[in-house]
């Protein structure tokens, strides 16, 4: 496709000068247990809890003591059920604390959390009870870290702020994850002495348990229902939430911003917000310049139609490497996805002009995206047991990353000790239900909540943006499960009974272009542009990694020996984004 209409462009900007000096948001951090009175940091201090750089909330009794970060889209329906003045709260985490002495039991806190729609984590101190609570949002939008229980557990949204208070031994299982897949899945995180709370989990540690009691308010579950309803009746309904979950996601007397792939989910996420937004709606497209393919013909395309104030920012493979530190140090564990670094410098962006940005993200985990075929393929044609081993291996060479090289990759302690643990994602992929519900409800729990989610958290956050992902909340996650699968990957047409609902807010050439992605050229990059600098890099002796890695397999790679499938450069990203993100964490 010729690329000489972008040259007509009219807002096209280089990267300006992003400020690399990091502080993490948010960056407060909690003590549970022995409490040694020389920190000088505490702000708040109760006989068994400390809080650093933050004040918390406490309820109006004082009762309960909350801290978190907590963005609320139900606050007016919450308000009308308990007949508040939504008026008198003037951030939500007043309203919870409000919440939570209406019912002053541990039941209560529970069934209070499992009403609240949005964005959140939080941890609730029960001064009366005694005990603690850590909490996570349904999807996985925040994150809340903790360090293992001893005489002192440590407890912070970011993984960062922990780092002074555990070991640094890497946990080899998750590493041997995140070499499979890109991000680390489950509880697990690089560090072995720290879990990431799950979403749609409320973990309580009390005096009077010798153990935490793990509680899940809410998780994605398969519950088809009206199947004998039409595609078009189904499609009605989903628009319908829609409708509302954007509208709710949209700032008051401010601009909105919508990250504008040209793809169909960003597309009527930009459609809907223009429809029901009244301030100006600003989008905003990446790409990587003129000689590599982009989607900036479909986006703009887009752009024009919802009359929205469009930018596209070009980055460069310079821009590329040379944030990859800075966008490593404003994520938890690594994720090795070469978007990254262009989602963090889109961010730096995008604040420039808005304070609110909503993406398309969710899309292809609810309704049956392009990324599920290899695995449905595999099942119609690989004759795989359903609980065999085999499928495990196929759902994590799905991902096209280094699980097929860990042998010759990785040194013996790390092969063992990957081989002999159980796979995070065996009880849902051999679960009973149907089986592209399998792999949507392996990529919502894992892929959305330890990769999709918390990139884009976390990046906005860098930003000082707030990002809101509407595919991805609570109540279309449980609405997409309640489809027929038939209406969600309908032979080969991909987000069936998604596009049916938005047929009328788009070009047809939008709603029916097969989805092609944002592909960035780090292949091309690290022969032509990167290839002495990952060198340096990655076959130091001293590297950080090569405690763990065969060097020999990396130089290969380098040199790009037997790369017929021409998947070098993404394993090259992914090993180049853990050795900078352990030279990052090193420094502090």
């Amino acid at each position: 496709m010729s690329t000489d209409w972008l040259k007509t462009l009219p807002f096209k900007f280089k990267i300006k000068k992003v400020d690399e000096n990091l502080s993490t948001n948010p960056s407060w951090l909690i003590c549970w247990g022995e409490i040694q009175n020389f920190h000088s940091k505490i702000t708040w201090k109760d006989e068994k809890v400390a809080i650093f750089h933050s004040q918390p909330t406490l309820s109006p009794t004082q009762r309960f003591v909350l801290v978190g970060e907590i963005n609320l889209l139900n606050r007016i329906q919450l308000c009308r059920r308990w007949q508040l003045n939504s008026q008198s709260f003037k951030k939500d985490d007043e309203l919870v604390a409000q919440l939570l002495d209406c019912h002053c039991d541990e039941a209560s806190i529970l069934s209070i959390v499992s009403q609240l729609e949005g964005m959140f984590e939080m941890v609730v101190w029960d001064r009366q009870q005694q005990n603690l609570s850590l909490i996570r949002d349904p999807v996985g939008c925040k994150t809340l870290y903790y360090t293992l229980p001893s005489p002192t557990m440590w407890i912070a949204p970011r993984l960062k702020t922990l780092l002074p208070h555990h070991s640094r031994e890497l946990d080899l299982v998750a590493l041997g994850d995140y070499l499979s897949c890109a991000f680390v899945p489950g509880e697990r995180t690089l560090w072995r002495e720290v879990k990431e709370l799950r979403p749609g989990t409320l973990l309580n540690f009390s005096t009077s348990l010798k153990h935490p009691k793990t509680e899940v308010y809410w998780q994605p579950k398969e519950t088809i229902q009206n199947p004998d309803q039409s595609p078009e009746w189904h499609a009605q309904k989903l628009r319908s939430l829609l409708n509302q979950v954007v509208q709710e996601s949209l700032p008051n007397g401010q601009p909105a911003g919508v990250y504008l792939s040209g793809g169909l989910d960003s597309s009527c996420i930009t459609a809907l917000t223009t429809q029901f937004h009244r301030d100006p709606v600003h989008t905003y497209s990446i790409h990587f310049g003129s000689d590599y393919p982009n989607e900036l013909e479909f986006s703009s395309q887009v752009a024009e139609h919802c009359q929205t104030q469009h930018h596209i920012l070009e980055i460069t493979p310079n821009d590329l490497w040379e944030k990859l530190p800075i966008t490593l140090a404003n994520l938890d564990d690594p994720i090795g996805d070469p978007l990254t670094v262009p989602n963090f410098l889109l961010g730096q962006f995008a604040q420039q002009t808005v304070g609110i940005i909503l993406n398309g993200e969710g899309g292809d985990p609810c309704f049956g995206g392009p990324k599920n075929k290899p695995m449905l393929l595999n099942q119609l044609y690989g004759n795989i047991a359903p609980q065999s081993d085999d499928l495990i291996a196929a759902y994590l060479n799905s991902f096209k990353k280094c699980f097929s090289d860990l042998p010759d990759l990785v040194k013996p302690e790390v092969l063992n000790a990957i081989k002999t643990a159980t796979s995070v994602f065996e009880s849902d992929l051999s679960a009973r239900i149907d089986y592209l519900n399998r792999l949507m409800l392996l990529n919502i729990k894992f892929k959305g909540a330890d990769h999709i989610l918390t990139k884009v958290n976390n990046l906005t956050a860098a930003a000082g943006i707030l990002g809101y992902s509407p595919l991805f909340d609570r109540r279309i996650v449980e609405l997409s499960l309640e489809i027929p699968p038939k209406y969600k990957l309908s032979g080969a047409n991909e987000k069936a009974v998604l596009k049916k609902a938005v047929e009328d807010l788009l070009p047809s050439v939008i709603i029916n272009r097969p989805k092609s992605g944002m592909m960035v050229p780090v292949g091309y990059w690290f022969r032509s542009r990167w290839k002495r600098r990952a060198q340096s890099l990655l076959l130091n002796k001293k590297a950080e990694i090569a405690p763990y890695f065969n060097q020999n397999i990396i130089r290969e790679w380098l040199n790009y020996r037997g790369d017929r499938y021409n998947r070098y450069g993404v394993k090259l990203w992914l090993l180049t984004s853990l050795e900078m993100w352990l030279q990052v964490n090193k420094k502090y």
